[in-house]
């Protein structure tokens, strides 16, 4: 169909695409843009490829146009590196592969972090990337949802505990919010107690801009404190509809803590709900409820489960979930194809293989890289701690992590400021060898700096 029998003009007349200012020139559009080179007009804008880009270039272009900088809060260059941040540190990609990240000036780093544990395979894994390749050639948007829903949805319900029911959504925080719509739907109810992160929807938060109302509706509670756990939900009484924990924060909990909520929901007739979008497909495919033992009503899962592409979900017992029903609950991508295969080459990859195992092991292996570093170099008041697969280093100071992260950048690697750092399938030997010889290096700076005052 043409356009121009709606509005009166044809081909010629519409307006071609613009290219983004650091996007490389086709190159049927090469020789015209050298000829138009003596034009007495000239764009201001920086058309400089991402290659030759500096990086600080690149940081006050975004710091310019985007509000924050970045549109993830953990990806904003204070939250990189600290609140003193040098300019010349990276801040945007070029490209990943495996475990390894390129920086817009085409330096190479092993990556830690592993997009905020989105990624458990490695970057562009093949299979993955194939059976998205063939999801965008089929047209991965239309008017139906996709096949690859319903059977992810089937294969989800074998693996997760609770999973009697599955809906996609695209974010970890589009599905705890989700999660908690449908508890306060099934149960009539609107307070809810939380443990953990869950981003940064209005319900979950205590930033500005929450109304009041709805900062007064959920009680935060402190993780593994069966103590203010039980004064949280006798205060919710009688309107209490869900308990939503993050089951891992730094560490395991004990086990008292998550019997505990389970007791007081059945209790009160209020629904449990677990976060497993760090621990799903990661400490186990079915989240720290198949480690565990205990079974919550509802669970979101994400990260990990499409190996960084967009895709989360809320599942649970067909009782709770059905409430969906009665409330609204839609995205108009949640069943956009890319993801979903994405999603079905990762269980496929389970499988085929022990991938939790092989991440905690990984995750030993490169705890100890840094813990022989750390020992070797006599720096003190810094240690790894929490589970393997997704450790972090403590620091007893701010500027003293800062100095020690731009350190290992410098020398080729890209650790995690605070929690976690993630294993991945593809941090191999080498990538783990470089790992401990960065660190090393990072630390022996850092004691030569302590020591200079």
């Amino acid at each position: 169909m043409t356009f121009s029998r709606f509005f009166g003009r044809g081909r010629d007349a519409a307006p071609s695409a613009p290219q983004p200012a650091d996007a490389p020139a086709p190159d049927d559009a090469v020789e015209a843009a050298s000829d138009a080179s003596g034009d007495d007009e000239t764009s201001e804008v920086d058309d400089t490829s991402p290659e030759d880009a500096s990086q600080r270039t690149w940081r006050e272009r975004a710091e310019a146009v985007m509000p924050t900088g970045a549109s993830t809060g953990s990806k904003r260059a204070v939250a990189l590196w600290g609140d003193d941040v040098d300019l010349g540190l990276p801040t945007h990609l070029l490209s990943a592969r495996g475990c390894r990240v390129v920086d817009v000036q085409g330096n190479s780093y092993v990556d830690c972090t592993m997009a905020l544990g989105s990624v458990a395979l490695g970057y562009g894994e093949p299979r993955v990337t194939r059976a998205v390749v063939e999801a965008a050639g089929e047209g991965h948007v239309g008017a139906l949802s996709s096949w690859r829903e319903v059977e992810l949805a089937e294969r989800l319900h074998t693996l997760i505990p609770c999973a009697e029911r599955v809906q996609f959504l695209k974010s970890g925080a589009e599905a705890a919010s989700a999660a908690v719509r449908i508890a306060r739907t099934y149960t009539g109810r609107d307070r809810v107690v939380a443990s953990g992160y869950f981003g940064w929807h209005d319900w979950a938060s205590e930033q500005a801009g929450v109304p009041a109302a709805v900062l007064a509706a959920t009680r935060h509670v402190l993780f593994d404190d069966v103590e203010t756990l039980e004064r949280a939900v006798a205060e919710a009484g009688d309107d209490l509809a869900a308990v939503v924990i993050e089951p891992v924060v730094e560490r395991t909990p004990s086990e008292a803590w998550l019997r505990r909520a389970r007791e007081l929901c059945d209790a009160r007739g209020a629904v449990l709900v677990f976060d497993e979008v760090k621990t799903g497909f990661r400490l186990a495919p079915g989240g720290y409820q198949e480690v565990c033992g205990i079974t919550p009503d509802l669970a979101t899962f994400g990260k990990a489960l499409a190996n960084g592409y967009p895709l989360a979900a809320v599942v649970g017992h067909a009782a709770v979930m059905d409430a969906a029903r009665n409330t609204w609950i839609s995205s108009t991508l949640a069943s956009e194809a890319t993801a979903l295969a994405a999603a079905l080459a990762v269980l496929d990859w389970h499988e085929e293989a022990d991938v939790c195992a092989t991440l905690a092991e990984t995750g030993r292996e490169m705890r100890a890289a840094l813990d022989r570093a750390i020992d070797a170099s006599g720096v003190g008041a810094v240690s790894t701690e929490g589970l393997d697969p997704m450790f972090l280093l403590r620091w007893d100071d701010p500027k003293r992590e800062a100095r020690f992260l731009a350190e290992c950048a410098r020398a080729g690697v890209i650790v995690k400021r605070g929690a976690y750092n993630f294993a991945a399938v593809a941090h191999d030997e080498e990538a783990i060898q470089e790992i401990e010889a960065a660190v090393s290096s990072a630390l022996v700076t850092l004691g030569d700096w302590e020591r200079s005052g």
